[in-house]
């Protein structure tokens, strides 16, 4: 393979909906551009891209597979992404590294919900995209409406490039309105025959072909005042405004396709080579400081790494973009996340499961490289003096959560490793031991997702695990002042225990002025501080230390050992055994003994009196509550809505947006769990939604009542 310079390189992200037909495009243009011998296709489980055993199991892709074709003295990378919405991290590493998006758009369903939410992500990295309108030749494939659908949620950007002439189950012609031809297959597809416009056509073919030069000269204003003067454009003309209205997202051209056929894909690889933007035009990419590297190939060597692969017998594939210079066979260069130095000892052109072993690639070019050993995903690495430093990934909150253990217990640690080697290849899936919970807490886009990962460890790795429901991370806190005071007294033939604490304990609010008095006994008491300490806790919300003790009846060195035992209690609250949070403590009495007071006497004393405190203090407990983002089809916002009212939702806004509505709540996590699955239930999978942390806030009495009935219950079986 010969090396490619930036001009030369055309960075393409295959993206869509499930079921749009993403991989058989891929295979078709792989095919055509003499790269696999043979299409193969999803139902005989033999395509290039999904060709990992999951994969195969399911019919669909979970993992973004980077692939090329060389086409016309230019190479073609395009990466082939997952459709459903729970792998959308796979969508977002290709667009991070891509130059243009092609979104395939299935001709019976038209615009879905997973067509917006990838056009979003599109839009926020400011990628240029294309539509390519697939699957033509099916009985129920409606173009017409597709591109109405589209213009509803994109507007007057999407312009015609073709439109089909007998669309159904005898597709079989296409007019291209930018070269005025008519482009007709026999049944195997490929190489087209190509005709004048019928007259039947010409006066649709002609509207079309005004409206696609009106569209590009809008995006150069030499173009403009060439159609002003002419009254048309030449085609080249009209290449390079489409192309300038690509890059700057003013313009969305519109393809025909039927992939299975492989009819209209060589005409499609055409106009990416004349029209698709070059890593050379990109204005290129900003460092994490604000530095704009342009893809130079004379600049220093500096690559990104965007997608990690573990597969039998090879281990870990980095996939990488050049960002700059010529990386060659042999390099080693510096990551900037680590420091460490790696040896690229082999570069390769991938092709899905194929790989084609290369000397060197210049900036632009996407490749694949194995034997790093400490680079992972998001990860920048530099030759020597050079300081570049790309930013990492953003994806979206997690959206399903669920426990996860070995159904052999010693196989614990096995399925840990596993998981966390899993996220190395899919950063969207977060592993975390909760301490808090007491559980492996496995977190992912949806339940699709997470049974995915399930299927995976137990017929790749061979460990049988199980999910259970996770915990919910509550909080306790208290409403009110209270007072309490323990003593600690034990005597045991040698050396005593004794240490006795007198509190008050009161809800901490920011801002709050400092305590002065409170009342003890019925008897206004004054608050003389001596000292304040304040801790933002791990868990969230804070504790307010102040030592009020007067007169030395508590020696200041027993201090820290009274905040040890309030601490240990506000780890595992007295209602429930969560985490206690916005408390403010002042110790302003107690007694110690000259000889049996010890640092263990006022921990414990310290931590009884606190819990007698708080269980006077009006405990509460406080439940994680989310903003939720609903994106649902008007027809199904009635149904969306009872179904969020069951959880306790409270409704803040609604919204039309891009064709569909879009519903804000605020919704407690408890109620959460599996809403994926049921969304996509009453909505026949066409709705999607975003989660993220907004607070805390107080549980009803009757969930109250429940939770403290369910924890004393466990106490007592143990």
């Amino acid at each position: 393979m010969k090396t490619y310079s930036p001009n030369e390189i055309k960075n393409i992200a295959i993206v869509g909906s499930a079921g749009s037909g993403k991989t058989t495009l891929a295979e078709a243009m792989m095919y055509e551009g003499g790269v696999i011998p043979r299409r193969g296709s999803v139902s005989a489980k033999n395509t290039s891209s999904d060709y990992r055993p999951v994969e195969q199991e399911y019919g669909s892709s979970v993992f973004p597979a980077v692939l090329y074709a060389e086409w016309k003295d230019q190479k073609l990378n395009f990466i082939d992404t997952p459709g459903a919405d729970d792998f959308v991290g796979g969508v977002i590493s290709a667009l991070e590294v891509a130059d243009t998006a092609v979104m395939v758009v299935n001709a019976v369903k038209g615009i879905e919900v997973g067509t917006e939410i990838i056009s979003r992500h599109a839009k926020r990295m400011n990628k240029p995209m294309i539509f390519i309108i697939n699957q033509l030749d099916h009985e129920k494939a409606n173009f017409e409406q597709t591109i109405e659908h589209a213009r509803a949620s994109f507007g007057p950007k999407v312009v015609q490039v073709q439109y089909p002439v007998n669309q159904g189950n005898e597709f079989n012609m296409v007019v291209d309105v930018l070269k005025m031809e008519m482009y007709k297959w026999k049944p195997e597809g490929g190489k087209p025959e190509v005709l004048p416009i019928p007259d039947s056509e010409k006066e649709k073919a002609d509207e079309l072909h005004n409206a696609l030069i009106e569209a590009a000269a809008e995006n150069d204003e030499k173009l403009m005042e060439l159609y002003f003067e002419k009254g048309s454009l030449s085609e080249d003309e009209m290449r390079a405004g489409i192309r300038a209205g690509l890059i700057a997202r003013d313009m969305f051209p519109v393809f025909c396709v039927s992939a299975e056929k492989d009819m209209c894909v060589r005409r499609f690889m055409e106009f990416l080579v004349n029209v698709a933007p070059s890593a050379a035009v990109m204005p290129g990419t900003e460092t994490i400081d604000g530095r704009l590297v342009p893809y130079d190939a004379a600049g220093p060597a500096s690559i990104f790494i965007f997608a990690t692969s573990i597969e039998p017998h090879l281990g870990e594939i980095n996939y990488f973009k050049v960002m700059s210079g010529t990386l060659k066979e042999g390099d080693d260069l510096t990551n900037m996340t680590n420091n460490t130095k790696e040896r690229f000892s082999q570069l390769f052109a991938a092709a899905g499961k194929n790989r084609t072993k290369i000397t060197e690639m210049k900036a632009g070019d996407i490749g694949a490289t194995v034997k790093l050993k400490n680079t992972k995903n998001g990860d920048t690495l530099n030759e020597k003096d050079c300081d570049y430093q790309f930013p990492g990934f953003k994806y979206p909150e997690p959206r399903f959560r669920t426990a996860v253990k070995a159904v052999n217990k010693n196989d614990d640690e096995k399925v840990a490793e596993v998981l966390n080697r899993m996220h190395e290849e899919d950063p969207s899936l977060l592993v975390e031991y909760s301490k808090e919970l007491k559980q492996l807490i496995l977190s992912g886009q949806g339940e699709f997702h997470l049974n995915t990962m399930k299927w995976r460890i137990e017929h790749n790795d061979k460990l049988p695990i199980e999910f259970i429901a996770p915990k919910i991370p509550y909080r306790e806190t208290i409403t009110k002042y209270a007072q309490a005071d323990y003593r600690h007294k034990k005597q045991s033939g040698g050396a005593g225990q004794f240490g006795e604490v007198h509190m008050v304990i009161e809800p901490y609010t920011e801002g709050m002025p400092e305590p002065t008095s409170y009342k003890i006994g019925g008897v206004d008491s004054k608050m003389s501080v001596k000292g304040k300490e304040v801790y933002d806790l791990p868990w969230g919300g804070k504790l307010v230390f102040y030592n009020c003790i007067v007169g030395g009846v508590i020696e200041a060195r027993f201090m820290p050992a009274i905040l040890k035992g309030i601490m240990e209690k506000m780890e595992e609250g007295p209602l429930t055994g969560s985490y206690a949070r916005d408390i403010r403590v002042c110790i302003y009495d107690g007694k110690m003994h000259p000889v049996d007071s010890n640092e263990i006497s006022f921990r414990l004393a310290g931590r009884h009196a606190f819990s007698e405190a708080f269980k006077n203090a009006g405990p509460k407990v406080l439940e994680p509550i989310y903003d939720v983002e609903v994106l649902v089809p008007e027809e199904d916002m009635g149904d969306v809505m009872s179904d969020l009212q069951t959880r306790r939702a409270v409704i803040m806004g609604m919204d039309a947006d891009s064709g569909f509505q879009k519903i804000i709540a605020k919704v407690p996590l408890k109620e959460m769990q599996r809403y994926s699955t049921a969304l996509s239930s009453i909505t026949g999978g066409r709705a999607t939604f975003g989660m993220k942390f907004a607070g805390y806030e107080k549980v009803p009495a009757e969930i109250q009542d429940e939770l403290l009935k369910a924890y004393h219950e466990a106490e007592e079986d143990e």
